[in-house]
Parts: structure tokens; C-alpha cells; sequence
């Protein structure tokens, strides 16, 4: 459709850059549904997503953060947070008393449980609109997004052009 053609409403001209964040407002959206339903609606900013995603994988705080691309102090008000509201708890490194683990809590599993069933709610919906084909081609392209940006960071890496 050319853009002459296209509906005011259709997305045929919106850059992906635009969309990427457009798309994952849809699944905040969902996940911020079911935690309400469940009485958890309390989590600040990024802690749905650092709670679904401990949850989900199984991964530590670190990893998740890492995950994120951003620092230890950029999410530390948020750790806090999840603490104080009973989502994370911190606990003693058995093997090093000066290290402290965070870990999930019963509520901060219910809610990373309540999260992953939405998630898993949309993706069904997306399967069965598109094909899991196309979803796990789309998949590909996102995780190819970020390895383009890992490798460019990494010094010898890709470079844009100059102009």
C-alpha cells in the first residue's frame, strides 16, 4: 500500500524503531492486567519485568540486568523497591557472608508466575493472528537487533557509516 493509500490508522509507514517500543507497551499493558488481578500492582517501573524475568529463567538479579543493558545503580532504587514491598528478599551468601543474593519471595513468584501467564496469553493470541513462523522469524530479527548492538559496542566492531 502505497502511502497515499494507506489508513490513517494502518502502521504501513511507521518506522521499526517506532514499533519496537509501540509492541512492547502491549505486552506492559497485559502483564500490568494480570498483576493487578492478583494484588500487584504495586510494582515500580522496570519490576515487572525484573521479576518476570527472574522468574521465567530462573536467572539471577545480575543476569537480568545484564539482560536489560543497564548498570547495577540505574536499577537499584528499583531493587530497593521490590524489597520494601515484599517482592525480593536479600539473603547472605552462605560461601561469602560479605556478598548478599536477591532472590525472589513467594509474592515476587506470583507475580512473575501471574506475568509469564499473560505473556504466554498474547504470544498464543499473536501464534494464532500470524503463524509461529512468522513470530519465530520475528524472534530472529529482534535477537539479531541486539547482537548487531553487542557486536558494535565490542571495540573492532561494526561501525555506522560515515557520512
Amino acid at each position: 500500500m502505497s502511502r497515499s493509500e494507506s489508513s490513517p490508522d494502518s502502521y504501513d509507514d511507521v518506522p521499526l524503531s517506532a514499533l519496537l517500543p509501540a509492541a512492547r507497551s502491549v505486552y506492559s499493558h497485559a502483564i500490568t492486567a494480570a498483576l493487578s488481578q492478583i494484588g500487584c500492582d504495586d510494582l515500580p517501573g522496570t519490576g515487572s519485568y525484573i521479576i518476570s524475568a527472574m522468574h521465567w529463567s530462573g536467572a539471577s538479579l545480575e543476569a537480568v540486568i545484564r539482560w536489560m543493558g543497564v548498570s547495577k545503580q540505574a536499577v537499584s532504587k528499583t531493587v530497593d523497591t521490590l524489597v520494601l514491598r515484599g517482592y525480593l528478599e536479600r539473603v547472605r551468601d552462605p560461601s561469602d557472608r560479605r556478598k548478599v543474593n536477591l532472590t525472589l519471595t513467594s509474592r515476587g513468584r506470583e507475580a512473575g508466575k501471574a506475568a509469564r501467564s499473560a505473556v504466554e496469553k498474547l504470544d498464543r493470541a499473536l501464534r494464532g493472528r500470524v503463524g509461529a513462523q512468522q513470530v519465530a522469524t520475528v524472534r530472529t530479527v529482534l535477537v539479531t537487533l541486539l547482537e548487531l548492538d553487542r557486536h558494535e559496542r565490542r571495540p573492532g566492531g561494526l561501525r555506522p557509516p560515515s557520512s
